[in-house]
């Protein structure tokens, strides 16, 4: 592993632990979802240098990198943070939402941050959605939805695509001569 690709890894997680619901969570099964699509999404990107994660080709017109993605979800977890801190202040006015109109947004807000930005984005904004998440008192439709958008059925969305481009990084990479 190269030392800045260690660096990087050792602030995988710059928050610290996951939080964790109170007992009896009237999303616990979500919550078990959202954790292990999280960790199965970000297992694959740790596979991947910083360098590779620049690379164009995870999506084709427009190209998007691994760090396009890792943008895109971090964003849609931020926006999920917000709603659900609305619906746990008791303002929250319903959604109409264009999905393609906030994906245009926020990938042009995301476009020329680095790496390490977007990398600690996503998992900073994962961290407040699940701060907010576990404060919900009740379920609700409009509550489910925000979570199912920005959380396991989103990531699902990419989980297979991402797979099959960390693969072809992966395979690009120059082979070591065994040592000898």
């Amino acid at each position: 592993m190269t030392s800045t690709r260690a660096t990087l890894l050792a602030a995988a997680n710059p928050v610290g632990p996951d939080p964790v619901p109170p007992p009896g969570h009237p999303f616990a099964a979500e919550i078990d979802a959202e954790r292990r699509g999280w960790y199965e999404l970000t297992g694959l990107v740790r596979r991947l240098d910083p360098e590779e994660c620049l690379v164009p080709g995870y999506y084709v017109d427009p190209d998007w990198t691994v760090r396009d993605l890792v943008a895109h979800v971090g964003t849609w977890l931020a926006q999920a943070e917000v709603e659900l801190a609305r619906i746990n202040a008791g303002t929250y006015e319903g959604h109409e939402v264009d999905i393609d109109a906030l994906n245009a947004r926020f990938l042009e807000a995301m476009r020329d941050q680095p790496w390490n930005v977007a990398w600690v984005q996503a998992h900073s904004a994962r961290t407040r959605m699940l701060q907010e998440w576990f404060a919900l008192e009740a379920a609700s439709d409009e509550a489910a939805w925000w979570i199912r958008k920005s959380g396991p059925d989103h990531y699902a969305e990419h989980r297979d695509r991402l797979a099959e481009w960390v693969a072809e990084l992966v395979a690009r990479r120059p082979t070591e001569p065994e040592p000898g």
